[in-house]
């Protein structure tokens, strides 16, 4: 069990920095501007919270859909969608038994080191795409790397990450992160 809660503020407080006229910025995520990628981080974090609750249905029985871009209100709504988050995933219980999202069962712990990589791993999304710093703490780091290098030990997961992008060993650890998931850790929207 890790503690959400930093990673989902981090993001959510990056939400709260890009402004109207960056929504149709490019991003490193092929496909998506800057809009529906935040639409995205609103809808992925619905799904898991329904995931680490337990609640399935809608929310999480269907794939994600890539919409067009942000909702009416979301400025308020998604950074409040990652506090819920975070908050569901702090139980102890959650972690424990199966879940489900995307349509996909998997074991609990599973889910929320895929939520965690997925807050995670869009945040920098975001903040490349925008312009803004971003930061994770290392404790937050080393559980989205394990996860990931176990996840992608086998090679690229069609629909999800990319081949790794080679980065120096003695790379930040945020750089290890975002090239195991097939993106260039020196992208940006310029």
């Amino acid at each position: 069990m890790i503690d959400m809660t930093a990673a989902c503020a981090g993001t959510a407080g990056l939400l709260d920095r890009v402004r109207d006229d960056q929504l149709s910025a490019a991003t490193p995520c092929s496909g998506m501007d800057l809009g529906a990628l935040i639409a995205h981080i609103g809808g992925l974090a619905l799904a898991f919270d329904a995931a680490a609750r337990k609640e399935f249905g809608p929310l999480t029985d269907t794939p994600p859909e890539m919409g067009d871009g942000v909702e009416d209100g979301w400025r308020e709504s998604y950074p409040s969608r990652l506090a819920s988050l975070a908050s569901a995933w702090r139980e102890p219980a959650v972690w424990e038994g199966m879940s489900r999202a995307g349509g996909v069962d998997f074991p609990a712990d599973v889910g929320g080191l895929i939520a965690l990589t997925e807050v995670v791993v869009h945040g920098w999304d975001v903040a490349v795409s925008a312009g803004l710093p971003y930061e994770v703490d290392g404790e937050t780091l080393a559980a989205v790397h394990g996860h990931l290098a176990a996840f992608t030990a086998d090679g690229p997961v069609e629909g999800l990450f990319d081949a790794p992008v080679p980065v120096p060993d003695d790379a930040p650890l945020l750089d290890r992160v975002i090239a195991m998931t097939g993106r260039d850790p020196s992208w940006s929207a310029a």
